[in-house]
């Protein structure tokens, strides 16, 4: 019986420990594994970390074990993460056979070329982006709220002047955003992980001038909508 290593990945600590995501995966890569008559032969390997992240440590260990023991590395969705250049290319550099239960016929060619257009892609949205907050300053709109964190501050105070300051400006932020976030859309970036990962990239803040994490981009969908 063919031996195979098995590689989940959630994106949060709390996916992690809900098992939220994982035993859909866990069922796919055991039904290929079931089908086609290959043994799992080590405990799951499984990444939690964000999709902005390069390193894959427990990709390196799943691969460091299957090349010790010969065995095949079964990956419950490769779709998930064929917009990460770096997973991709540790992957087809890695040397050791691979199949994804949700595309069973890629392979290191094709792995290579989902590389390819997922650097392609990323390049494409910083460019566009930053083409979007040219075009947002060429029209006289002020990027940036340097008074942002100040105005935060005042309203944890309490005071209902300085609460009404801090959601004008945190709605104004938004507003220069809307362009942004809808050159994303278009591109197919939708996910609230991606677009922060993309407003980072393209040196965006958010009204508190910090990095954007998926909750503040849910929060900045949720004013944009109201």
């Amino acid at each position: 019986m063919s031996k195979a290593i098995a590689y989940y990945r959630v994106s949060t600590a709390k996916q992690s420990a809900s098992g939220l995501g994982l035993e859909a995966q866990r069922a796919a890569v055991e039904a290929m594994c079931a089908a086609r008559g290959w043994e799992i032969v080590a405990p799951a390997y499984t990444e939690v970390e964000s999709g902005k992240r390069n390193d894959r440590p427990a990709l390196a260990q799943a691969i460091a074990r299957a090349k010790l023991t010969g065995a095949r590395l079964v990956i419950a969705k490769l779709d998930r993460l064929s917009r990460n250049a770096a997973f991709l290319l540790t992957l087809r550099d890695s040397g050791i056979d691979f199949v994804a239960a949700d595309i069973p016929d890629a392979n290191a060619l094709t792995i290579g070329v989902m590389a390819l257009v997922a650097q392609q892609e990323r390049e494409a949205i910083s460019q566009r982006t930053k083409d979007a907050l040219a075009a947002a300053k060429a029209r006289g709109q002020r990027l940036g709220n340097p008074n942002g964190a100040e105005a935060l501050r005042r309203a944890n105070k309490g005071t209902g002047a300085a609460v009404e300051a801090a959601t004008r400006k945190a709605d104004e932020h938004a507003e220069r955003l809307r362009p942004v976030i809808a050159e994303l859309h278009a591109r197919g970036v939708t996910s609230l992980g991606g677009i922060a990962a993309a407003l980072n990239e393209a040196g965006m803040r958010t009204p508190r001038a910090g990095q954007w994490h998926a909750s503040s981009v849910r929060n900045l969908v949720a004013r944009l909508a109201a």
